[in-house]
């Protein structure tokens, strides 16, 4: 409860204070492609449970229907000028926080994946489920799209079985430092295991549960 409590503090005061911001980058949005304002895309969240995830649209209309479908690459064609600068500074992510209102979606957490990307998952991968998705989370600031796949969902699983308060501050802490010089939060171009793994993990050995199979940047 008092986690939720947070989420809802945050998420809408985080909503009050960039509404300017949404509005100007739904102006600019508009002015410069055809399409709508905001992009829906089916994702998955806590107990398998399906949402649609909320962000500012920054690819051409109906881009998952062409060139790479789901893939996304920083210099991928379908991006739109505007969608490059949304996407440069996260700020594409900020309709995210409705998501938060509405409980689909965490503060911290595992990012949500599309439903092709959790149908193979293996057993252990599926407990990234057991929790709301966040916004950002321990694998966010731990490297995020510059790590391979199965590294990305142990530090998931890594933050789910260590998930405390203080680990949620250390997140905050880590996150905003990011989002401020355009880091690598969601889609980065460098990045690593930069901080050691949490005390007490002990990560499964090759061959017990984890796959390097690529998957859909998120």
């Amino acid at each position: 409860m008092i986690r939720r409590a947070f989420d809802i503090l945050v998420a809408g005061l985080a909503l009050a204070l960039a509404s300017p911001i949404l509005v100007l980058a739904a102006i600019a949005i508009k002015l410069t492609s055809r399409g709508p304002v905001i992009y829906r895309q089916r994702r998955v969240g806590r107990g398998g449970a399906e949402f649609d995830l909320l962000k500012l649209r920054t690819m051409v209309q109906g881009a998952e229907q062409l060139g790479a479908g789901l893939w996304v690459d920083a210099d991928d064609p379908r991006i739109t000028r505007v969608g490059a600068l949304l996407r440069r500074t996260s700020l594409d992510e900020l309709p995210n926080l409705w998501n938060v209102l509405r409980g689909e979606m965490s503060l911290i957490g595992p990012r949500p994946t599309v439903p092709e990307q959790v149908a193979v998952y293996t057993e252990r991968q599926r407990g990234r489920l057991a929790i709301r998705p966040g916004i950002t989370g321990w694998a966010q600031v731990n490297g995020r799209a510059a790590l391979p796949w199965g590294q990305r969902i142990e530090l998931d699983l890594q933050y789910i079985e260590h998930r405390s308060l203080a680990l949620d501050l250390r997140i905050l802490a880590r996150t905003l430092p990011l989002l401020l010089r355009g880091g690598d939060l969601y889609r980065g171009e460098t990045g690593g295991w930069d901080l050691p793994p949490l005390p007490g993990y002990d990560p499964p050995r090759s061959g017990t549960g984890t796959t390097e199979n690529g998957a859909p940047r998120t």
